[in-house]
C-alpha cells in the first residue's frame, strides 16, 4: 500500500491545474514543505480524477473560522472537516469554492499513516466530489463516494485515506 505521506519523484512534482489555487491564512502559517507537499499531491489527485475543472479555490482555515463558517452557512456552532460551496451543477465542469479545516484534519490524522497533510488532501478531494455531484447522505451514496475516493487516491498513488479515521 502506497503511503499518503510520499512524494513524487524529484523534478517529477505536479502543477496545480489551470483555475484551481490553493491559500488562506492556515495554509500560509503551514511550513513550506508540508504547503510544497499539499500542492503537489493535490495537483496530482486533480489530474487522475479526470474530473473537468474550470474554477476551485481552496482556502485552508483554522478551527475559529471554519467554526464561524460552519454556523454561519449551515446552522451548526461546530468546527467541521471541509464546506464545499459549488456555483456548478451535476456533470458540469467544476466551479467551487472550498473550506479545509486544518485543525480538524490534524486531529483526525493523528496516530494514522495518512497524517494531517493525508487528512487535507482528503478533504480537498472529499470537496471536489461534492462539486461534481456525489453526496454521503445515505448508506449507498456514502458507500459509492467513499469508494470513489479511494478509486482517485490508489490511482494518484496515495491509497486509501478515509478508512483510517477520516469521517
Amino acid at each position: 500500500m502506497a503511503s499518503a505521506e510520499r512524494r513524487p519523484t524529484p523534478g517529477a512534482e505536479a502543477a496545480l491545474p489551470a483555475g484551481v489555487e490553493l491559500g488562506g491564512e492556515a495554509f500560509a502559517a503551514l511550513p513550506g514543505e508540508d504547503r510544497d507537499w499539499l500542492r503537489d499531491s493535490v495537483a496530482r489527485v486533480l489530474g487522475t480524477s479526470g474530473l473537468r475543472i474550470d474554477r476551485l479555490a481552496v482556502e485552508f482555515v483554522g478551527d475559529e473560522r471554519m467554526r464561524a463558517m460552519h454556523a454561519r452557512h449551515m446552522g451548526l456552532d461546530s468546527v467541521t472537516d471541509v464546506l464545499t460551496f459549488a456555483q456548478n451543477a451535476p456533470g458540469e465542469p467544476i466551479d467551487a469554492d472550498v473550506a479545509v479545516c486544518l485543525g480538524e484534519a490534524g486531529r483526525r490524522g493523528q496516530g494514522t499513516r495518512a497524517g494531517m497533510r493525508g487528512e487535507a488532501l482528503l478533504y480537498v478531494l472529499h470537496a471536489v466530489l461534492h462539486a461534481a455531484g456525489h453526496d454521503d447522505l445515505d448508506e449507498a451514496s456514502y458507500r459509492r463516494m467513499h469508494a470513489e475516493e479511494d478509486r482517485i487516491l490508489v490511482a494518484a498513488g496515495f491509497g486509501p485515506i478515509f478508512g483510517e479515521g477520516a469521517g
